[in-house]
C-alpha cells in the first residue's frame, strides 16, 4: 500500500440527519468526518462528529469485527455497555470491542456532542 496523506476541511464533510440510529429515539445531527470511501485499505473504518439532541439516543446494538470508541465532548447522558448503564459526561470515553453491546442516550436538556471512531479488527490465530 502506498503511503499518502489526507486533509479534509469541515465544509467537505457530509452532514445529514440520522433518524432512529440503530433503533434509537429521535434524530442525530451526523457529520461524517472520514468514512469508508476515504479509508480504503485502512484499519480506521470511520470517524464521526455527532450531536445527539435532548431525548434522542443511539439504540443498543452490537458489532462484530470492529471496535468503536465514543468520546463525549459536551452534554450528559447514559451509555449502555454490555447491559450495564453508566452516567457519562464531557471527557468520558466508552470503548466497545467486537461482540460488545452498546447504546447512548442523551438524558439532559442540552445537546450531547460525541466523536465516534470505528477501527477494523483482525482476528488473532
Amino acid at each position: 500500500m502506498q503511503c499518502t496523506s489526507l486533509l479534509r476541511t469541515r465544509k467537505e464533510m457530509p452532514r445529514a440527519p440520522l433518524p432512529e440510529c440503530h433503533g434509537g429515539e429521535g434524530e442525530l445531527d451526523w457529520v461524517r468526518v472520514l468514512d469508508h470511501g476515504d479509508l480504503e485499505g485502512r484499519h480506521l473504518r470511520f470517524f464521526h462528529d455527532d450531536v445527539i439532541p435532548p431525548g434522542a439516543s443511539i439504540g443498543v446494538h452490537r458489532h462484530e469485527g470492529d471496535e468503536e470508541y465514543y468520546f463525549i465532548i459536551s452534554g450528559r447522558g447514559v451509555m449502555t455497555l454490555d447491559g450495564e448503564r453508566h452516567e457519562v459526561g464531557p471527557g468520558d470515553i466508552g470503548a466497545v470491542f467486537p461482540g460488545g453491546e452498546h447504546g447512548l442516550a442523551n438524558t439532559s436538556d442540552e445537546d450531547m456532542r460525541i466523536i465516534v471512531v470505528s477501527v477494523a479488527c483482525s482476528r488473532r490465530t
